[in-house]
């Protein structure tokens, strides 16, 4: 395949700095993290149980520092890594972050209405 040069440069529909919206997914990496964390220990109150096996042993171990513990350090692996990538591409971290940790909050919830 060959590129004549031609690129398509694909924008959000807002003029938005990266910086911006860097900032932004930090403030979701934030929220989402509280709120998976109420939500999840919500659900153990209810009698859940947690299916993370990795946080399941974290939670039994050690409770919520257990919890808090590995969302620091995915916390911190992300906050590593960032100097790493150019200015441009470093939302990809929070937004990584964010992702799994909303979709979590959004399953718990949905699990907890069922048994509420």
């Amino acid at each position: 395949m060959r590129s004549d040069g031609a690129y398509t440069h694909h924008r959000l529909p807002i003029d938005v700095s990266p910086v911006a919206l860097e900032r932004a997914l930090w403030v979701l990496v934030a929220l989402s993290l509280v709120g998976d964390v109420v939500t999840t220990f919500v659900g153990l109150h209810l009698g859940l149980a947690e299916s993370n096996p990795i946080a399941r042993t974290a939670i039994d171990g050690y409770g919520l520092l257990g919890m808090l513990g590995l969302k620091a350090f995915a916390v911190g692996v992300g906050l590593a890594c960032r100097p790493v990538l150019p200015l441009a591409y470093r939302p990809i971290i929070p937004a990584g972050l964010a992702a799994p940790w909303t979709i979590a909050v959004v399953l718990n919830v949905y699990t907890i209405s069922t048994v509420v």
